[in-house]
């Protein structure tokens, strides 16, 4: 089983709340090292929106050095997968939280962009996609708590011929294709539009 993330904006924030619950990280340039041991590579001043977006806070640990830490509790932001306190709202902070998923479908009538299948699907995964993973014929996508149903209805009305069918919970979508090894190619597809509307 092979996992891999899109270079999108989301999927970046979850990898940097993910490194700070488990790590002590006492500088942007640490964290920078991090990300990039984890195939992420981020400028300065994007790591530096990114932590103020995740509501990021330096506070003195246990040995009395300033560390990076994120608001909440277990089940609050980083943790796995995609377990978010108050939704998406936690992950995209002050760009619009859950009402982003609602606004999202909103869209479908400007300009008739969102009327294409195939258009509405790169959007939403440009948005919501964390990570996927392929095994077989089964692809599967991890997005922010609360936005697998969203990119679940996306993927079936892009119609895709290889795929069967999804299935989703709160933040994990299980996509069955039709041929047997057809996961990693379903899985590639999709993180290859998710990157393009970047």
């Amino acid at each position: 089983m092979t996992a891999v993330s899109p270079l999108t904006k989301t999927a970046r924030q979850a990898q940097i709340a993910g490194i700070l619950t488990r790590t002590a990280v006492r500088s942007q340039e640490e964290l920078s090292e991090l990300l990039a041991e984890r195939g992420v590579r981020v400028a300065q001043a994007t790591l530096s929106r990114d932590l103020d977006e995740l509501g990021a806070v330096r506070l003195r640990g246990p040995d009395g050095a300033l560390v990076y830490a994120l608001p909440g509790e277990p089940g609050g932001p980083g943790s796995q997968p995609g377990g978010l306190a108050g939704g998406l709202s936690a992950l995209l902070g002050s760009r619009g939280g859950a009402g982003r998923v609602a606004a999202a479908g909103s869209r479908a009538g400007e300009g008739g962009a969102d009327r294409d299948p195939s258009r509405r699907l790169a959007r939403i995964a440009a948005e919501f996609l964390l990570s996927a993973e392929a095994s077989a014929n089964l692809a599967v996508l991890r997005t922010p708590a609360g936005a697998a149903q969203f990119l679940a209805s996306a993927v079936d009305h892009a119609a895709w011929s290889s795929i069967l069918g999804t299935v989703a919970g709160d933040d994990t979508v299980l996509v069955i294709t039709r041929e047997p090894d057809g996961g990693a190619d379903v899985a590639a597809g999709l993180l290859r539009i998710a990157e393009r509307r970047n």
